[in-house]
Formats: structure tokens, C-alpha cells, sequence
């Protein structure tokens, strides 16, 4: 009985390194709404006085710009 050749195994393919976490366009749109929301928050501060109303002014701030700044660096 003779043995029927078989046909060599290709190796296995290289596991793909994972890409970044946050494309460079997020990561200026985030740091630009973090920017903006820390300037309001300072300004909000400086003329009240309230630590409370400065923060919940600068997260606001910096939530509203993220969908502006994506629609304006795009």
C-alpha cells in the first residue's frame, strides 16, 4: 500500500497587534472640550466663588463642545 502525499501546512498567520484606544482626531476633540470646560469652570469661579456652580458649569461646557468640535474638525 502506498502513501498518498499531502500537501504542506502553511503557518499559522501573525495575530494582528491591537490598534490605539482613541484615534487622533477623539483624542483632539477631547482634549479641546477639556480645555474649554476647564476655562469655564475658572471663569465660573472666578465670578462666583461657588466651587459647585464652577464644575457643574465646566462639565457642562465640555459636554456641549464634544459634538460641536466633531461637527467643526472634521
Amino acid at each position: 500500500m502506498t502513501q498518498i502525499p499531502t500537501p504542506p501546512v502553511p503557518p499559522a498567520p501573525e495575530p494582528e497587534a491591537p490598534g490605539p484606544l482613541l484615534t487622533a482626531h477623539a483624542t483632539l476633540i477631547f482634549l479641546a472640550a477639556a480645555f474649554i470646560g476647564a476655562v469655564v469652570g475658572v471663569l465660573t469661579s472666578f465670578s462666583t466663588g461657588n466651587t459647585a456652580a464652577a464644575l457643574l458649569a465646566g462639565l457642562t461646557a465640555c459636554g456641549v463642545s464634544i459634538p460641536i468640535l466633531h461637527k467643526l474638525i472634521h
